[in-house]
């Protein structure tokens, strides 16, 4: 039982005893202590004084007495105010990092029995993945491998938006400009490729846009004739006849761009446990709107169409079907969430997508709760912010988006750059060289883009993001590569038994130990709040905290052999929560750098 849970239960059996009253173990309220006074743990006694009818000051005082009587982990107390600060004696931190934080599992839960699915990627078919990407991308996983930690069965999935006019116009721009290129021709990764076309077409269409209207029409009219956007809406009619040539075009080129993400996936560190593609989903929600009519949830238009009043809840109307009976994006998002709980039959549901879709979020789940889906209550949109660059905001269309692979490859040269400057490859072969350029660079996107609360829009820079003594994923990783320097000179086996304790610690030993006992916490926090920023910001306080002990205190030449083997501990134990917190957030750490 840790020190909270003994506290609490011990402060009930204080109230009971002191003043034969029953006070839920709910009602106690423990907080670290502020570091302006003495103490590690305080408890709120404002609750108490009703049963004791003292001051809140007294009341601390003969509770804390109390539990320095009969908790043995209790080392002293004060009082300040309603606040009672409880000393925990050493040996409790001593004995909770050798008994509890050492375990190999200290910090995961155990399964709860629900299932949870998160959405994240959501890719479309017609360009590579860009930066947009990488953070939906990473929060997704991260999201995933906290919530499997903290006891979910999780399922990662995919939804590709695979069809609409967006393809269709990669797809007319490779016909009619082509020249028949592939991947193998040109030596391009097929999403690079479809991507370079759909460029084209933009730049093309612009073309006849502006023909168009030193004819004498205005623009909007220039936008409806222009000759490029009446083919690629023909060709998107053709591909849902079924048309074989255009389905055989569709179906070629998405082919390419699939062994493109494959490979930026893998080498971004992510992965998915099902694939849902539009082009099964878009004609999905229709059943859903003939139920909504019937419930009289929705109501139908003079001209056919379908649509439904949410102006009681501070929304408006919202079109669900259009009078041809085609779908909208709501309808197929219906149907879709109906699909993946029939599929998966989950108690929740993330989806991690940027902000601009709050609105539509809010229309999907508050429809599919007055369709009286009960597992509607259990979605949850990840709404996060938009990433920009120091140079500015990116337009895919325009050929100006920071490529996914691009930007991974600019990382990893900054990491050979900066790494190389400071001297930290002595003795490391070629490969070696590589495979740490490629940890740190990716390491240091990763914990940039991870530290910061999802919601926030930030600001990524680079060269910022690869700082060793920074706020940094770099940082982190020295740090675990400096401990893991520390026990290989020292020769440490992991897991061998520590009999006796020091019974005096330094307080950046407390200080470390403490903190390190927060990792169940912090995981609990960042599933809770589907935020993998606290596990991040708790990892670098780790690495911080571990740092201000190496610098304040010896280990190797520590002259007790008591203290050496201590300390030689919580370095590993320091190693080990950094290695599986940087891995729930898709970070690697290099073993030596």
């Amino acid at each position: 039982m840790n020190i909270q849970d003994q506290l609490v239960k011990a402060a009930k059996t204080a109230v009971k005893e002191l003043y034969n009253a029953e006070l839920p173990e709910s009602q106690f309220s423990l907080q670290e202590t502020r570091k302006e006074f003495e103490g590690d743990i305080t408890l709120v006694t404002f609750p108490i004084t009703r049963f004791s009818k003292k001051s809140p000051e007294a009341t601390g005082a003969e509770v804390g007495e109390y539990l320095k009587k009969h908790v043995p982990s209790v080392a002293d107390y004060n009082t300040i105010k309603g606040f009672l600060n409880i000393v925990v004696s050493p040996a409790y931190w001593s004995e909770q990092l050798i008994n509890e934080i050492s375990r190999p599992d200290f910090g995961f839960f155990p399964p709860n029995g629900k299932k949870l699915m998160v959405e994240y990627s959501s890719p479309n078919t017609n360009k590579p993945l860009h930066l947009g990407h990488i953070r939906n991308n990473l929060l997704g996983f991260a999201v995933s491998e906290i919530l499997k930690a903290s006891g979910y069965d999780v399922i990662k999935s995919n939804l590709v938006n695979d069809r609409g006019i967006h393809i269709c116009k990669s797809m007319l721009a490779w016909q009619l400009f082509g020249d028949g290129e592939t991947p193998q021709s040109t030596g391009k990764k097929g999403d690079h490729l479809v991507g370079k076309y759909y460029v084209i077409f933009d730049k093309k269409y612009k073309e006849q846009i502006q023909q168009l209207i030193s004819e004498g029409q205005t623009e909007d009219e220039a936008k409806k004739n222009a000759p490029l956007i009446k083919q690629a809406q023909e060709m998107l009619q053709q591909w849902e006849a079924g048309n074989e040539e255009v389905v055989g075009l569709w179906e070629k080129m998405n082919a390419w761009v699939y062994e493109g993400f494959d490979e930026t996936y893998k080498r971004l560190g992510v992965d998915f446990d099902k694939y849902y593609y539009e082009s099964d989903t878009y004609l999905l929600g229709k059943d859903l709107i003939q139920e909504g009519l019937d419930k009289g949830v929705f109501y139908r238009k003079e001209d056919n169409s379908v649509w439904i009043d949410l102006s009681d809840d501070g929304l408006d109307e919202k079109l669900v079907l259009r009078g041809d009976g085609t779908s909208v994006y709501i309808t197929q998002d219906l149907g879709t969430a109906q699909l993946k709980h029939d599929d998966f039959k989950m108690d929740e549901s993330v989806y991690v997508v940027g902000n601009e879709q709050d609105y539509h979020f809010k229309v999907l789940f508050l429809i599919l709760e007055k369709l009286g889906k009960d597992w509607a209550k259990g979605l949850y949109h990840l709404s996060y912010g938009m990433v920009d660059l120091p140079s500015g905001k990116m337009k895919s269309r325009e050929g100006t988006v920071v490529d996914a692979d691009d930007l991974m490859t600019q990382m990893f040269d900054t990491a050979k750059t900066r790494t190389e400057e400071l001297g930290k490859v002595d003795g490391f072969s070629e490969a070696e060289k590589d495979r740490l350029y490629q940890q740190i660079g990716l390491g240091a996107l990763k914990y940039f883009l991870l530290r910061v609360e999802p919601k926030k829009r930030l600001l990524f820079n680079p060269a910022e993001s690869i700082d060793f003594q920074g706020h940094t994923g770099p940082f982190i990783q020295y740090t675990y590569a400096r401990i893991n320097s520390v026990l290989i000179k020292a020769e440490y086996i992991n897991g061998g038994e520590q009999h006796e304790l020091p019974t005096l610690l330094k307080p950046s030993e407390i200080e470390l130990i403490k903190a390190l006992d927060r990792f169940p916490e912090k995981i609990k926090a960042s599933a809770d709040e589907f935020s993998p920023a606290q596990l991040a910001n708790y990892i670098y306080e780790i690495a911080k905290l571990y740092n201000k002990f190496y610098h304040e205190e010896t280990i190797l030449k520590a002259e007790d052999p008591l203290v050496k083997a201590f300390r030689l501990s919580l370095s590993s134990v320091t190693a080990n929560i950094i290695k599986r917190g940087m891995k729930l957030l898709g970070i690697e750490v290099p073993e030596r750098m």
